[in-house]
């Protein structure tokens, strides 16, 4: 017997919807993408979060993925929503679980993000969707940006990929 699908699959693919799970004080873990994209010249594409958690700081442009939807598609997705550029995955360049608790210790937020490194294919940065801005940054210049600790060593992992590819 099989189960029927909660929509339709659109020609020669499989459904995906949207995520519906709450992201504050979430029953589960919610999986997630981040990509640092590099441009020609090595300049990794920021951007500053315009919703919570983490709103007005900087980071990978990213998301959660959605039911039914690839890893790598899901970057795809999340780099031309937040950021309006086309993108190359190039591969993954680690994984990280940041976990929130509120003051009374509860679990806020809990994500698992899969880290890409990728490469510019087309178009031009602006912010869009939850982005409130995007930049380009110079590896030399990411202190101003004033990164997450480990937002910080994914981007210089996938610069290592990037530069080795």
């Amino acid at each position: 017997m099989t189960t029927p699908l909660a929509t339709p699959p659109p020609p020669g693919g499989q459904p995906t919807q949207p995520v519906t799970a709450r992201r504050r004080y979430p029953d589960a873990p919610l999986v997630g993408v981040g990509v640092a994209v590099f441009d020609g010249a090595g300049r990794v594409l920021l951007v500053q979060r315009g919703n919570p958690p983490r709103a007005g700081q900087w980071g990978l442009p990213g998301g959660l993925v959605d039911l039914g939807e690839r890893l790598v598609d899901a970057a795809r997705r999340e780099v031309n929503e937040e950021c309006a550029v086309e993108v190359e995955i190039g591969g993954i360049v680690g994984t990280f679980e940041p976990i929130e608790r509120d003051a009374a210790g509860r679990i806020e937020y809990h994500y698992v993000v899969i880290d890409f490194w990728a490469r510019l294919r087309d178009g031009t940065a602006q912010a869009q969707d939850d982005a409130a801005a995007v930049a380009w940054a110079a590896m030399a210049d990411l202190d101003a940006y004033q990164l997450q600790p480990d937002s910080r060593r994914v981007v210089e992992d996938a610069f290592q990929a990037w530069s080795a590819a």
